[in-house]
C-alpha cells in the first residue's frame, strides 16, 4: 500500500460529489455524462504533494454517503488529520447532513481539522438554480466551528486544487507533522541505501 503521511477523509451525503472532487484532484478529470457508481464503504486514492519545501503523500478516503453506511464511515475517519465535509450548494438536506458529520467529528476526532466544502459551484451560474445555502450563512457557520470554508466545482476544477493545497499547507505548518514527515523521509532514504548495499554485495 502507498505510504501515507496525511490522511484526509471525505464525508457528506450521497450525490454531493465527493468522488468527483477526489477524481478531479487526483486525476484532473470530470466524467460528465458518465455518472460515478455509489461508493460502498470507501474508495482510496493517494497523491504526492509539496508544501513549504517538503514532499509528502496525501491519502484520501472517499466514504459512502448513504446513511446505511454511517457506522462504516466512522472506521475510515479514525486518525484522519483533515476532513473535507461536503454539501451540495443547491441542496439544504445535504447541508443538514454535513452538520451531522461535523458534530460526529467533534465528538470522536477532536484533533481532526475540518474543511467545509460546498460542491457544484458551477450550477449557481444557471439562473434556474438558486443557492439553497447562502454564502454568508455558510461562512458564518464555518467560522463558528473554527473550520475553513471553500466553494468548489469538480466540473470546472474551480478551487479544487486550492482546497487540497490549503490542507497540505495547514498540515505541514504544524511542527509535529513537519518532524514526522522529515523522519519518514530519512527512514525511506536509509532503506533505499540499505537495498542498494544489499544488491551490490
Amino acid at each position: 500500500m502507498t505510504r501515507v503521511d496525511l490522511k484526509v477523509v471525505l464525508l457528506g451525503s450521497e450525490y454531493v460529489g465527493k468522488t468527483s472532487l477526489m477524481d478531479r484532484y487526483v486525476n484532473d478529470r470530470f466524467r460528465g455524462n458518465t455518472p460515478y457508481q455509489n461508493t460502498i464503504g470507501a474508495a482510496f486514492a493517494a497523491k504526492p504533494v509539496e508544501a513549504k519545501g517538503k514532499r509528502f503523500v496525501i491519502g484520501i478516503w472517499d466514504t459512502a454517503g448513504s446513511e446505511r453506511y454511517e457506522a462504516m464511515s466512522r472506521i475510515y475517519y479514525r486518525g484522519a488529520k483533515a476532513a473535507i465535509v461536503c454539501y451540495d450548494i443547491n441542496n439544504s438536506t445535504s447541508w443538514d447532513r454535513a452538520k451531522f458529520w461535523i458534530s460526529e467529528l467533534r465528538r470522536f476526532e477532536e484533533e481532526c481539522k475540518i474543511y467545509l466544502c460546498a460542491t457544484k459551484l458551477d450550477t449557481t451560474s444557471d439562473s434556474s438554480n438558486v443557492r439553497a445555502i447562502k454564502y454568508e450563512k455558510a461562512i458564518k457557520y464555518a467560522d463558528g466551528i473554527m473550520a475553513k470554508y471553500v466553494e468548489t466545482s469538480s466540473k470546472t476544477g474551480e478551487n479544487v486544487d486550492t482546497l487540497f493545497n490549503m490542507i497540505a499547507e495547514d498540515y505541514i505548518s504544524n511542527p509535529e507533522n513537519m518532524k514526522q514527515v522529515e523522519e519518514t523521509i530519512c527512514l525511506t532514504a536509509k532503506d533505499k541505501r540499505s537495498s542498494c548495499c544489499i544488491g551490490g554485495s
